[in-house]
């Protein structure tokens, strides 16, 4: 027997799997979760990172910025921690601007209505699968200025957030249907970031310039670059490594 006083998320399905006759779940079913949670996790990740890194190089004057906001809070031969992110209020506008541009799932998952209901003049009959365009709301001109220009300076003043309250910027979803990944997300996508900057110089490959950049969208369930980001990590003039996300 499990047991009652675990926290974590295994335990906590290993012991509802534990109690007879009071559940339905298997440790089959169980597998096939957490098999769906890492796989959702990875792939909207990487996409996500891929993004930013694409949209900085593709902005040089923000890479800039967002450089020197790290290394001045890191010093020289510090690593990034955790515990530094919320002190770096341009990287994290540079994520929330990157979830708006290009959202890891532009419709989100599939909803159902369990009753049929009126939203804004339209009936959406019980039972109707929904789908929520985020990429197309993180593109309205009627709620965001010049929407198709990656401007992370938008939410340097804004209280907007992507945690489900500002439907404005909801990338992960909200409500019940949140995003479980989202807390673990908001930490490993920012870490992995501060840490691609910090650590290294960029150049984009093969001599190209930042205005030549294919910045063209692939749409699936998760929304990918049309071509793979190609850029190279410079860490002195005799050191640098080509590093191609297409196989990241």
């Amino acid at each position: 027997m499990m047991s009652k006083e675990s926290k974590d998320l295994l335990d906590s399905l290993l012991n509802l799997a534990d109690q007879e006759n009071s559940s339905q779940l298997s440790l089959t079913s169980i597998k096939h979760l957490l098999l769906d949670l890492f796989l959702a996790g990875i792939d909207t990740a990487s996409s996500t990172i891929e993004w930013a890194m694409a949209e900085l190089l593709h902005n040089p004057e923000k890479l800039t910025k967002a450089q020197t906001e790290l290394r001045q809070l890191l010093g020289k031969g510090r690593l990034v921690q955790e515990s530094d992110i919320n002190k770096l209020p341009y990287l994290q506008a540079v994520m929330k601007e990157t979830l708006r541009l290009h959202p890891p799932t532009p419709f989100l998952l599939p909803h159902k209505a369990e009753t049929e209901v009126e939203i804004s003049s339209y009936v959406v009959p019980k039972a109707a699968q929904i789908l929520v365009n985020v990429w197309a709301m993180g593109r309205d001109s009627s709620v965001w200025q010049n929407p198709t220009s990656f401007m992370p300076e938008r939410f340097l003043e804004s209280e907007i957030d992507v945690k489900g309250r500002d439907f404005e910027l909801i990338p992960f979803g909200a409500g019940r249907r949140i995003c479980p990944g989202l807390p673990l997300a908001q930490r490993m996508v920012h870490l992995k970031l501060a840490s691609l900057l910090c650590t290294f110089d960029w150049k984009l490959a093969n001599d190209m310039k930042p205005e030549d950049m294919d910045m063209t969208e692939k749409f699936g369930l998760t929304l990918h670059k049309s071509e793979p980001l190609l850029a190279i990590p410079i860490k002195s003039e005799s050191l640098s490594t080509c590093v191609d996300w297409g196989d990241f």
